[in-house]
């Protein structure tokens, strides 16, 4: 079966987010005065191969954690749903 996993990483609470604080700075420029809390991070989305979800889940935050998060200072949240013909 073939499965599409989303992967949202995020920098940790507590760590400084530089580029959601630029964000957060110009927004009231902007007309966004009611927006407060900016953090900036990253989208991934890929698909797995395999034979059950439990186990394209398992590769899927393997990959995650092991190339696209930096565990030390980020973060990572997966989405996993079954692929269909009209998900690419």
């Amino acid at each position: 079966m073939r499965f599409v996993a989303r992967v949202e990483v995020q920098l940790r609470p507590g760590i400084a987010d530089p580029e959601g604080a630029t964000i957060e700075r110009a927004l009231p420029a902007l007309g966004f005065d009611e927006v407060h809390g900016v953090r900036a991070g990253r989208s991934f989305r890929f698909e797995v191969e395999a034979d059950t979800e439990a186990a394209a889940r398992t590769r899927a935050e393997e990959l995650a954690h092991r190339l696209l998060a930096n565990p030390v200072i980020e973060e990572s949240h997966l989405e996993l749903v079954a692929a269909t013909s009209e998900v690419r």
